[in-house]
């Protein structure tokens, strides 16, 4: 199916997953135009749902980075979104999920990965940031090094592993059981989208916050 979807440009083929990921960022940022362009003090239905889950949202990374939610909170908000909308778009017949495609969720955990690093400096400064991989001592600056490509990978093979599973069982459950009991399917599919979306976020964010705040550690020891 995803061959239906794809075209080349040059050497580069353009599957599926690109083109539906490309549509979910055009429906975040239609979405975010639509809903900041008139800001009123008495809100309407659409400004009021939104400004509902960027307090949430804020809440969340406020109580991870207090002192740094205002610095991380656009791009957390902006991987939590785009993680739920790519976890439950694979509901829409005829299309999948992104993340379930290795190469997207791979994009997502080097764009943490990346993150991690320059919030880190920009806040610590190089030195003070580098610094920290030779605490408590030299000797542990493999680990140091080994633990940030490990867990880069973790991220990426557990998004794609977990939605890849759901949408394998939902279709097994489905070719075996016909369309006599969707309803729990459908439900069980929602409810591992949000959780897996709300795990990935998480993790990017305790990553952020810990090289954020990683001098403030070394100098309390």
């Amino acid at each position: 199916m995803e061959n239906e979807f794809s075209f080349a440009i040059g050497p580069v083929v353009v599957g599926a997953s690109i083109l539906t990921t490309w549509g979910i960022m055009a429906v975040i940022t239609l979405i975010a135009w639509l809903s900041t362009r008139r800001l009123e003090m008495l809100p309407g239905s659409l400004q009021t749902m939104v400004e509902g889950i960027v307090v949430a949202i804020d809440e969340a990374v406020t109580a991870v980075a207090p002192e740094h939610g205002r610095r991380i909170m656009p791009f957390i908000a902006t991987l939590w979104l785009f993680l739920i909308i790519a976890n439950l778009v694979g509901l829409i017949p005829e299309l999948h999920s992104p993340t379930r495609d290795l190469s997207v969720t791979s994009a997502l955990a080097v764009l943490v990965f990346f993150s991690v690093h320059w919030f880190g400096i920009r806040t610590l400064g190089w030195k003070k940031y580098l610094h920290h991989y030779l605490t408590p001592s030299p000797i542990l600056l493999p680990f140091h090094i080994i633990s940030e490509f490990t867990r880069t990978l973790a991220l990426a093979i557990r998004l794609f592993g977990n939605m890849m599973s759901l949408e394998m069982a939902a279709m097994l459950i489905l070719l075996v059981a016909g369309f006599l009991a969707p309803i729990p399917i459908l439900m069980l599919h929602i409810i591992e989208a949000l959780v897996q979306a709300y795990i990935f976020g998480m993790l990017a964010l305790i990553y952020l916050a810990g090289a954020m705040q990683s001098q403030q550690l070394n100098s309390q020891e």
